[in-house]
């Protein structure tokens, strides 16, 4: 395979999922890694990716040479998250791409799941003018009553990012542009089942997603030949203390004590964490436990590489930030409530519970 198509090829991978890994990129196309970073390398000097370690990432077109007399033509956007990083850093780079293919510019506003900072953020935000705002606020799902007429007190077109509050929780409908998690817990159990296993277990962050996770498992239970259960540990804490330690041997003696010998963990983080210490006390992955974690940020870098759910994080920002610039163009249209499906990456860290010896 000559470069410019190895070169076209990568670009189209970029487009699917908005970053790349080195060594997934060196398997895909059946060459070597310096290859690999080779071709990264020229693609970053002609400005149509930007490498990062292990791999490489879009970059919007408002950075691309050329493009600075179409900046600033169009509308001003706000966009207020809960954080710029992990999950969130593709949703804005999504929001950012579209934004500008339309002449727009984004403006953006982090609270840090705090609702007093994003009560700031918002009202900073709309005193730049802001023609309208994406946003992706710290009330999570079915807590929409929590925000009372906060989002009705505006004064702008508003598109819920990753939120989905309807009514009774909010006296108007709002467009939204959402992940289906509940599909993506369903693919994870479906790809376990597939595998022969029955008795799966799972531990959920303290997290929006969670509300939504439970809801595909609830499902895919009632689907499936499986017997998920969700346990009560969190496992998620900063570092690596003892006490995170004992909470991870905790849900591994939970798992054997309901003989489960495969599991669904979010996040990346946890999951990583859990594989971790599996192996330090004597357990192979995946022939003794077989690992699914949920994001997909992280989860290729894992020791053992994380089959994992992604969201498709990238195009929730895009496509929020194209039904908000419809919204301006058509205020009395239809409002849009729309769930992006997930997709399934598998890696190393699945496999057949036949393996098992």
């Amino acid at each position: 395979m000559f470069a410019p198509e190895r070169h076209e090829l990568i670009l189209q991978s970029l487009q699917r999922h908005g970053r790349l890994l080195v060594a997934e990129l060196a398997a895909e196309l059946g060459v070597s890694a310096i290859t690999v970073r080779r071709d990264l390398g020229e693609l970053d000097a002609a400005g149509r990716l930007r490498r990062v370690h292990g791999g490489a990432i879009g970059i919007s077109p408002t950075t691309r040479p050329g493009n600075d007399a179409d900046a600033g033509r169009g509308p001003i956007i706000g966009l207020v998250v809960p954080s710029a990083t992990y999950y969130y850093a593709d949703v804005v780079r999504g929001a950012e791409a579209a934004a500008a293919r339309y002449g727009a510019r984004l403006v953006l506003g982090v609270s840090g799941y705090d609702t007093a900072v994003e009560r700031e953020r918002i009202d900073k935000v709309l005193d730049l003018g802001v023609a309208g705002l994406l946003l992706s606020t710290a009330v999570g799902d079915g807590r929409g009553a929590d925000l009372g007429d906060q989002l009705d007190r505006l004064g702008a077109p508003v598109v819920l990012v990753e939120r989905a509050f309807g009514f009774p929780h909010v006296q108007h409908e709002y467009d939204h542009v959402r992940t289906d998690h509940a599909y993506g817990a369903l693919l994870a159990l479906r790809h376990l089942a597939s595998l022969g296993h029955r008795r799966i277990g799972v531990s959920l962050r303290t997290s929006v997603t969670a509300h939504w996770l439970r809801r595909g498992i609830e499902e895919a239970a009632g689907l499936l030949d499986v017997e998920p259960f969700v346990s009560a540990l969190v496992l998620s804490a900063d570092g690596d203390d003892a006490a995170t330690r004992a909470r991870v041997d905790a849900f591994l003696a939970e798992c054997e004590e309901q003989q489960a010998h495969a599991v669904l963990v979010h996040s990346d983080e946890d999951a990583a964490r859990l594989v971790e210490r599996a192996m330090e006390r004597g357990m192979r992955i995946p022939e003794d436990l077989a690992v699914i974690a949920y994001d997909d940020v992280t989860a290729a870098l894992a020791v053992v590489p994380l089959t994992a759910v992604c969201p498709p994080k990238l195009a929730i920002g895009e496509v929020a930030c194209e039904v908000l610039l419809r919204r301006l163009q058509a205020p009395d249209g239809p409002r849009r409530h729309l769930s992006l499906l997930p997709e399934l990456r598998v890696r190393a860290s699945c496999g057949p519970i036949s393996d098992r010896i």
